[in-house]
C-alpha cells in the first residue's frame, strides 16, 4: 500500500472501531461500552441547551480576528497569527515548511507571507488548521499528517455539541499526501532537525507535535489550548485523560527555553504548559470522582463542576462538561469503579 492509499474499511466495523484497529491492531475484537442516557432532562433537550450555549459563547478563533501578521520566533522560524490558527513557517532553501495551513479564508495571505511552500504538517483535522490545505496543495506543497487525521478528513462528521452541525468529507486536494502511522519520526529541512509524532487520543485521535530541535520551537496543535476550557472532540477519539497524557509528554520534551506554539493563542513557556497540565489534571480527577458517584453530564453542569477553574480556564462550561463526560465514559472500563 502506498503512502497516499487509504485502506478499505470492513463493512462490519464501525468507523471508530476501524480507527482503533488501524492504530492498535491487537485490540480487536473490541467490546464498546454502551452510552448512558443523559438525565434528568433527556438527550434532546440537553443537546438543545448545549446548542444555545454554544451560540452565546465566544468562538474558538476569536484570537484570530485581526487578519494575518508575521512575527519572528528565531532567525529562520516565523509565526503567522490571525489565519484561523497559528501557522509556523520554517524558511529553507527553495521554499518553506509549515506547521498547519490555517483556514481557507486566509490561505492566500499565508502563501504570501510564507513564500513558496514545499511541506505542510497538519497537527489535526479541524478546519481552522487544515482549511488552507487545498490552496497549499495547488501551490505544490506536500501535506503530512497522522493517518487518523487523513481518515477523518474523508468522512462526514456530525458534532452534536454544535447543534448537530455536519462537516462533509474534504476534497481530495485537501487530503494529506503523506500519512504516517509511527509513534514518532524525524526529518530534516533547511538544516533544521525536526521530530514529529502522535499524541494519542488527546484533542482528537490524530493530534501530532512537531519539534524543531535546533531552534527549540515546539508546535503542539490543540493538544494545548491556553486560557480556556479545552475542546475535546470525543467523536474523533479525544478525551481529557488523553489530553492530560499529551501535555505530560510535551512537558517531558520541553525545557525552560522552549517556545511552545499552540494552534490557537499566544506562544507559551514550559511554565505555562506546566500550569495547564496541573489544571487539566485537577479537572480530570474531579470529574472521575463525580462519575464514580453516579453523576452524569447534566448533574455536573447543574453542580457547576468546573466553576472553581473559571479564573484560569474560562469558557462554555456546559459544552466542555458534555464533551468531557462523553470521552470519560468511552474510557470507563480503564478508569474502573464507574457504574
Amino acid at each position: 500500500m502506498g503512502k497516499t492509499d487509504l485502506p478499505t474499511r470492513p463493512t462490519h466495523l464501525t468507523y471508530q472501531t476501524y480507527l482503533t484497529h488501524l492504530t492498535h491492531p491487537a485490540s480487536l475484537p473490541l467490546t464498546i461500552a454502551p452510552m448512558i442516557h443523559l438525565e434528568p432532562r433527556g438527550r434532546r433537550q440537553f443537546l438543545q441547551m448545549l446548542a444555545g450555549a454554544a451560540a452565546l459563547a465566544v468562538p474558538r478563533p476569536a484570537w484570530a480576528q485581526t487578519g494575518p501578521s508575521a512575527t519572528r520566533l528565531t532567525d529562520r522560524i516565523t509565526l503567522i497569527r490571525g489565519a484561523g490558527s497559528n501557522v509556523i513557517v520554517l524558511a529553507g532553501d527553495g521554499g518553506s515548511l509549515l506547521v498547519d495551513a490555517g483556514d481557507a479564508a486566509h490561505a492566500t495571505d499565508v502563501l504570501k507571507l510564507a513564500g513558496g511552500v514545499r511541506t505542510v504538517f497538519n497537527t489535526h483535522y479541524h478546519l481552522e488548521s487544515t482549511g488552507g490545505n487545498d490552496a497549499m496543495a495547488k501551490a505544490g506543497a506536500k501535506i503530512v499528517a497522522h493517518l487518523n487525521t487523513k481518515l477523518w478528513m474523508t468522512q462526514e462528521i456530525v458534532r452534536d455539541w454544535e447543534g448537530g452541525k455536519i462537516y462533509p468529507p474534504r476534497a481530495k486536494e485537501a487530503l494529506p499526501t503523506e500519512a504516517f502511522r509511527a509513534t514518532s519520526a524525524e526529518t530534516a529541512f533547511g538544516g533544521e532537525q525536526i521530530e514529529y509524532g502522535l499524541l494519542p487520543q488527546a484533542h482528537t485521535d490524530g493530534d501530532v507535535f512537531v519539534h524543531f530541535k535546533n531552534s527549540n520551537v515546539l508546535a503542539v496543535g490543540d493538544a494545548v489550548q491556553p486560557g480556556r476550557l479545552p475542546t475535546l472532540d470525543w467523536f474523533c477519539g479525544g478525551w481529557i485523560g488523553g489530553l492530560q497524557n499529551a501535555q505530560k509528554a510535551l512537558l517531558d520534551r520541553a525545557d525552560e527555553q522552549t517556545k511552545i506554539v499552540p494552534a490557537i493563542g499566544p506562544v507559551m513557556t514550559r511554565a505555562d504548559l506546566q500550569a495547564s497540565y496541573t489544571t487539566i489534571t485537577r479537572i480530570r480527577e474531579k470529574l472521575v470522582v463525580l462519575m464514580k458517584k453516579g453523576q452524569g453530564a447534566q448533574n455536573m453542569i447543574d453542580a457547576n463542576a468546573v466553576d472553581e477553574f473559571k479564573d484560569v480556564m474560562p469558557g462554555d462550561a456546559a459544552t466542555f462538561l458534555y464533551e468531557a463526560y462523553r470521552g470519560l465514559w468511552a474510557h470507563a472500563r480503564e478508569l474502573g469503579g464507574i457504574v
